[in-house]
C-alpha cells in the first residue's frame, strides 16, 4: 500500500521510480555526511559561509573597542546596562532620587495651572524628604531640604507672570509686524509703486 502510494507520487511528480531512488540516495548519503561532521566543524563552517555573504559586515561595534572590557568586574553591570538603555528612572536611594526631583521641581511646579494644585505638590515633596530622613536604611544621607509652601507660591506666581508677560509682548510683535507688513502692502497700492 505505501508503495503504491509512493509510485503515485512519483507519477504526480514527473519523476521516473529510478530516478526517485536516485534522488533517495543522495539524500540518505547527505545525511550521513552530516552526521559524521561534528559541530565545532560545523559552526566554523556557518561563519565563513555567514563571512562570505557579507551579513558581519557594517556591525555596530565594528573597528572600535567593546564597551566595558577592561574595566574591573561589576557584578550589577546587567542592571547598569539596562538602566541606561531603556533610561529607566525612579531607581536608587531614596537620598538620589530626592535630589533629583529637587532639582526638576520648579519646572514640574511651572506645569501646572492652580495654586491648590501648586500646594498639593510642594506638600507631597515635603512629606517625602521628610520619610526619608526618618528612615535609617542605609545608603547616602538625605541633604534635600524641605520647600516653604508659601515662598513656593509667590515663585510660582511670579515665573507665571513673568512668562505670561514674555507671551503677551511675543504676541504684540507678531502683531505688529504683521501690520507692518500689510502697511507696506497697501502703501505700495496707494503709491502706484506695486
Amino acid at each position: 500500500m505505501e508503495r503504491a502510494m509512493e509510485l503515485r507520487n512519483v507519477r504526480a511528480t514527473g519523476m521516473t521510480a529510478q530516478e526517485e531512488a536516485e534522488l533517495e540516495a543522495a539524500e540518505e548519503e547527505e545525511r550521513q555526511k552530516r552526521k559524521k561532521v561534528d559541530d565545532a566543524a560545523r559552526v566554523e563552517y556557518l561563519i565563513r559561509e555567514a563571512m562570505a555573504q557579507g551579513k558581519f559586515d557594517n556591525l555596530k561595534y565594528s573597528g572600535k573597542p567593546i564597551p566595558g572590557l577592561g574595566e574591573r568586574y561589576d557584578p550589577d553591570w546587567w542592571v547598569k546596562g539596562l538602566i541606561q538603555r531603556e533610561h529607566l528612572s525612579g531607581l536608587g536611594p531614596k537620598a538620589i532620587l530626592l535630589r533629583t526631583e529637587d532639582a526638576e521641581l520648579d519646572a514640574k511646579l511651572d506645569a501646572l495651572y492652580s495654586e491648590q494644585q501648586v500646594r498639593e505638590l510642594v506638600e507631597d515633596f515635603n512629606a517625602r524628604v521628610i520619610d526619608a530622613r526618618r528612615q535609617l536604611q542605609g545608603g547616602p544621607p538625605v541633604i534635600t531640604k524641605t520647600r516653604d509652601v508659601g515662598v513656593e507660591l509667590e515663585r510660582w506666581r511670579e515665573r507665571r507672570a513673568a512668562a505670561t508677560e514674555a507671551a503677551a509682548a511675543a504676541a504684540e510683535e507678531t502683531v505688529n509686524r504683521e501690520r507692518a507688513a500689510k502697511q507696506s502692502w497697501w502703501r505700495r497700492i496707494w503709491n502706484g509703486t506695486g
